[in-house]
């Protein structure tokens, strides 16, 4: 909001806007829309094709703003409504054909008669007539207000062409205008596909259960608690817990993950995902507006409203661009008759080409076509980019800081080493005493050996613990068939045996915990029967992720852990990283993050946006894992990664490169064209032709360029 709107409380509504043709005509209506009465403020977002707007108007009053394009409203959620009528190629594009057609019965009539000749000329005119009738409607009434844009410049060359008899040019000026305007609205339609088919994604309507009878619901009806029953092959409509049923769900769609998820009672389902196998009954969690799919859709088009950097500079660029065109081209036809009695017809009509050239189209389209392109992809593959600006930031990072529990590794402790000094008692047999131990047990390792027995298939909750006790911070103890058995770390059997530990036991415990596992013995108070070793397990990609970010040029890759040094050492070693700092707290892994910032200027933190949360804020890209189903990630984070997979995080970094060359390229060229038409003006050799030809082109060339993103693919 601006300034004058902040601290007043009013309405805001978020409508959606079909027909805008070009990144200007989104800025003239936005004007007009904060020009109407009861509305403070209006905000157009080109990308997504909204308007939110703060204070009151109907849906009336937004369309008579936008009536210059004939722009059609519709509120937010309506989806029926933002489902657009195909319209057929003909009659959607019926006027740039007559004109065109008209155009060249021109050229075939002068050919007959000659160049002034009447029909030559009318023919021309019918042209100029119905190819660049909305241009100029919106161009007289800029002309008259004095705003000058592309439509306006138009308007002007035009009928500087008709005043000085140049009506061949002048109807080339026109369709050629037309043209580029309808493929810059088929670029930008292209770009934003990528929003309207993860719109698709979900159904629109779910079989439900309700008091004992199924029926087909709307979703916008269905409500928290309800029974929705997903059969094979359907895709999922709602967000929602499964209650009955086992199933492997395709998450492709949400995650970017292409490998189909098992689900069975008490794990969450998402809306847009699809069920392979099983019948599932779910129960509906949120509604509609709150799924994931929905959320996923609001932060991509907010995404894509966000400005980034290059995009503000082109906009602020062009506002003062306009306007030195027009006093460039006025000088041009006005100096040189007056003061070296140069002929006026020439230097006028060349005045006119430098309007024509100097249009701002290339320009200003140059950033959002590319920034909305890539986002859209990004979204496709699992990844949410949450603005332009982190967009191009994630493209020139030169550090990258990994949290490591749940980021490199996978967070859960998993059972690794199991080694046995004494045969009397069996392996199964002594795994479930230690199990039987370590479920009355409340430490978090305790599950990685019951996970161990289980995967064993190994039963330990029936057997008979006496006297079970902690010891503080050392283990546990408890009696088993009147055996009292110890588990814990070896300082307490050290104490127990008065420091006298077997030689090779302090060895094989020296030997884990340099491979950064946490080794617990098992035993007696007078002998030492196993060693049981847990670990926080490694992803598998993360080794690889880590080489594929050097082989692109990151220079640093820091692992952050509150982790011990000896742990947290053997682990950074494994997966490849440069740097390994240990034993930090929260507070600490923000100090050092902005410690980075000020050493390598654009740093990412990828971490699990919960803990994380800090150091997330203070890198210049935050990127949290596990996107889907945790709102902290999707709230706190600038990237999110959807499938908690961390190898989308190389082709993320790759993806931002390459927009941000491509924003590069296309503002070079849009402007070096232009200089280079420009200087045809010296020797007197630039032609209406030969300015729209390289407007057109440039338009053309830009949005194509920007279109490429499409193609960058995951690996």
């Amino acid at each position: 909001m601006t300034e004058e709107t902040k601290g007043i409380e009013c309405q805001k509504t978020v409508y959606r806007v079909q027909g805008f043709t070009c990144a200007g005509c989104a800025a003239t209506f936005e004007k007009n829309v904060r020009h109407l009465k009861g509305v403070v403020d209006a905000k157009v977002n080109f990308g997504a094709s909204k308007v939110t707007v703060f204070g009151e108007a109907t849906i009336k009053d937004l369309e008579k703003a936008g009536a210059f394009e004939s722009l059609k409203v519709i509120p937010e959620n309506d989806q029926e409504g933002f489902a657009e009528k195909k319209e057929p190629f003909v009659l959607k594009y019926l006027n740039v054909i007559t004109a065109a057609l008209l155009v060249l019965l021109g050229y075939v009539s002068q050919s007959i008669y000659g160049e002034g000749h009447v029909l030559s000329v009318l023919l021309f005119v019918a042209s100029i007539v119905i190819g660049g009738f909305s241009l100029f409607k919106v161009g007289f009434k800029n002309l008259l207000r004095l705003q000058f844009d592309m439509k306006t410049l138009m308007t002007v060359a035009v009928i500087g062409a008709a005043i000085i008899g140049e009506w061949t040019e002048g109807a080339i000026v026109v369709i050629l205008f037309a043209i580029s305007e309808a493929l810059e609205r088929f670029s930008m339609d292209k770009a934003r596909q990528s929003i309207r088919s993860l719109m698709d994604i979900a159904p629109k309507e779910a079989l439900i259960r309700r008091d004992g009878q199924e029926m087909m619901i709307k979703v916008d009806e269905i409500e928290v608690g309800d029974i929705m029953i997903v059969k094979p092959g359907q895709k999922i409509a709602m967000d929602g817990v499964v209650r009955k049923g086992h199933s492997a769900v395709n998450q492709a769609a949400i995650t970017g993950e292409s490998v189909p998820v098992e689900k069975s009672v008490d794990d969450d389902i998402f809306a847009g995902t699809l069920n392979e196998e099983g019948l599932l009954e779910v129960e509906v969690t949120k509604r509609v507006n709150d799924t994931t799919i929905a959320k996923i859709i609001h932060l991509v088009e907010e995404a894509q409203g966000e400005r980034a950097p290059s995009q503000a500079f082109v906009d602020k660029f062009a506002k003062y661009y306009t306007p030195a065109i027009m006093v460039v081209a006025a000088l041009v036809a006005i100096v040189p008759p007056l003061l070296f009695q140069a002929s006026w017809e020439v230097w006028v009509y060349q005045g006119l080409a430098v309007l024509v050239v100097g249009c701002p189209c290339a320009l200003v389209i140059s950033t959002p076509v590319a920034i909305v392109t890539a986002i859209g992809n990004a979204a496709k593959n699992g990844i949410l980019v949450k603005g332009g600006v982190y967009l191009e930031e994630a493209g020139a990072l030169k550090a990258i800081a990994f949290d490591k529990t749940g980021t490199l590794t996978k967070g859960k402790p998993v059972v690794t080493d199991f080694t046995r000094y004494q045969d009397q008692t069996g392996e199964k047999e002594l795994l479930s005493i230690i199990a039987a131990l370590e479920y009355r047990s409340q430490h978090p390792l305790a599950s990685a050996i019951m996970t161990k027995a289980e995967q064993e298939k190994i039963p330990y909750m029936d057997i008979a613990v006496e006297e079970f006790s902690s010891i503080t911070g050392k283990g546990i103890k408890g009696i088993v068939d009147q055996t009292e058995f110890y588990i814990g770390s070896p300082f307490l059997f050290n104490e127990l045996m008065n420091g006298d530990l077997p030689p090779k036991v302090e060895e094989d415990v020296r030997t884990l915990q340099e491979q950064g596992k946490t080794a617990m013995i098992v035993g007696t108070s007078s002998e030492v029967l196993a060693i049981i070793a847990v670990a926080d397990e490694v992803r598998e990609t993360s080794q690889e992720v880590i080489k594929k970010l050097h082989d692109l040029g990151i220079k640093k890759t820091i692992m952050l852990t509150g982790d011990n040094k000896r742990t947290a050492k053997a682990i950074g070693e494994h997966v490849g990283v440069t740097d390994v700092q240990a034993e930090l707290m929260p507070e600490d892994k923000l100090e050092y993050i902005k410690r980075l910032r000020s050493e390598y200027g654009n740093v990412a933190m990828v971490g699990d946006g919960v803990n994380d949360a800090p150091a997330l804020a203070a890198s210049t890209v935050g990127i949290a894992m596990g996107g889907a189903g945790t709102d902290t990630a999707l709230e706190t984070a600038d990237v999110a990664l959807m499938g908690d997979d961390l190898t989308k995080l190389p082709y993320t970094v790759k993806l931002s490169r390459k927009a941000l060359n491509i924003i590069k390229q296309n503002i070079t060229f849009s402007l070096g064209i232009k200089l280079v038409a420009l200087l045809l003006v010296i020797p007197g050799w630039l032609t209406l032709w030969i300015a729209i030809l390289a407007d057109m082109g440039a338009t053309l060339l830009v949005t194509l360029n920007g279109l490429r993103l499409l193609r960058v693919k995951d690996k």
